[in-house]
């Protein structure tokens, strides 16, 4: 735990790292990796503070992108490489695995120096750009291997917006529409196909996994002879606490062992777990019916999850020095509803409540908010960025701040 001191000291807004709690996690999904056999990436779209991959580029192999942003951020800080010419030119480069899928390419050309993996959505996709992706590789020191992302139906996500295998969902190919398709192009089109993805978690546990791997087996099974690799997503939480590793391990092993191919897994959350926090600071309190403190920090603008998902962030306030958490909706005796400094009404973070008073000036930090933020963050309404910190060995050091020309170059 941080002193109040330190936390004092830090400018709102602000997120922060605490890189010893970002190393726990590395080390039990390298731990998973080990035992397992899988190949383990980081899954950009959920964290990507890349200022601080020293030790995700030692313990994972590569990462899982969304597109060529991510494609070649993975490549140039975790693959080893600053530069394509770098990677060409080292005969010792271990070049780690960037995994390409988005719902629909533009064009693949872009990509091709950075990927190892791309993942298609569709049937025609694949056939639209498998033949340059084959031409590539010819001539590629690294061959791109080609999968298809799949939907076998299943899901225990409960939130829609979260789910992949909602209703009419537009992610993975269902079973009818994947036979449907071989009926159109022929079996051949799977010639090039060397894999199969699937993501159908989210916050879950290994049992989850294990209640879907049989409806992925049902209706895709009969296409594993012919692949090197299946995908197994993400959204698996493998750093909580009460996450039962010991079955995932089984599962990925079992899998391996029956089918002979390749395992990856795409975790995002789970790296940046409860490794480091948000901070603000109340800038004013209204009443309206009940005290209503403005901060900062923004739900709509800097931790949008608690809007959409939704859910209630775990904080604690800082107040003369003195740290103490929320005691819950009603059960302190100082209630409070938190709201952000933007001028959309919905920007509310909800409600929280004290045995003491919060005041103007105090600092107020909301836990696990590196996943699922920074990434997302937007300068709606003109609101800064906040800074991006890390903590180590006790020490504070601002690694990146915003100004006004990060609002203005962005419209």
């Amino acid at each position: 735990m941080q002193s109040s001191a330190l936390l004092e000291s830090i400018p709102t807004p602000c997120y922060v790292l605490e890189r010893d709690k970002l190393k726990s996690n590395l080390e039990i999904l390298s731990q998973v990796q080990e035992q397992s056999g899988a190949k383990i990436l980081l899954a950009l779209k959920g964290y990507a503070f890349w200022r601080c991959f020293d030790e995700v580029r030692q313990s994972l192999s590569g990462s899982a992108a969304s597109g060529l942003y991510e494609a070649r951020l993975g490549f140039e800080e975790i693959g080893g490489a600053s530069t394509i010419q770098d990677c060409l030119d080292s005969k010792n480069l271990i070049r780690k695995e960037v995994c390409v899928f988005s719902p629909a390419y533009k064009e693949v050309d872009s990509l091709l120096p950075y990927a190892t993996h791309i993942i298609f959505n569709s049937f025609s996709q694949l056939a639209r750009f498998s033949s340059r992706i084959k031409e590539h590789n010819k001539q590629a020191k690294h061959p791109i291997s080609i999968g298809l992302r799949v939907n076998p139906l299943y899901s225990e996500v409960q939130t829609d917006i979260y789910n992949p295998c909602a209703a009419y969902s537009r992610l993975g190919i269902t079973p009818s529409a994947f036979e449907r398709a071989l009926e159109t192009y022929g079996d051949g089109i799977l010639r090039d196909v060397q894999g199969l993805h699937f993501h159908t978690h989210c916050e879950q546990d290994s049992y989850a996994l294990k209640r879907t791997l049989p409806h992925v087996e049902k209706y895709f099974g009969a296409y594993f002879g012919g692949l090197k690799w299946c995908n197994f997503g993400g959204g698996h939480h493998i750093t909580r606490a009460d996450y039962n590793k010991a079955l995932l391990v089984k599962l990925i092993k079992d899998f391996r062992q029956k089918y002979q191919l390749e395992v990856f897994l795409e975790p995002g959350e789970a790296v940046g777990w409860q490794a480091g926090f948000l901070i603000g600071s109340v800038i004013d309190i209204v009443e309206n019916g009940k005290q209503i403190a403005i901060l900062d920090v923004s739900a709509s603008a800097h931790m949008p999850d608690c809007l959409e998902m939704p859910y209630r962030p775990n904080i604690y306030k800082i107040s003369d020095g003195v740290r103490e958490s929320d005691k819950g909706e009603n059960h302190g005796s100082y209630k409070y509803r938190l709201g952000g400094p933007t001028c959309l009404a919905g920007d509310i973070i909800g409600d929280f409540s004290f045995d003491s008073e919060l005041k103007i000036g105090d600092k107020v930090v909301f836990e696990d908010m590196l996943h699922y933020t920074i990434v997302k963050n937007t300068t709606f309404n003109g609101v800064a960025l906040p800074s991006l910190a890390v903590i180590e060995n006790g020490n504070l050091r601002i690694l990146k701040s915003f100004d006004y020309f990060d609002y203005k170059e962005r419209n």
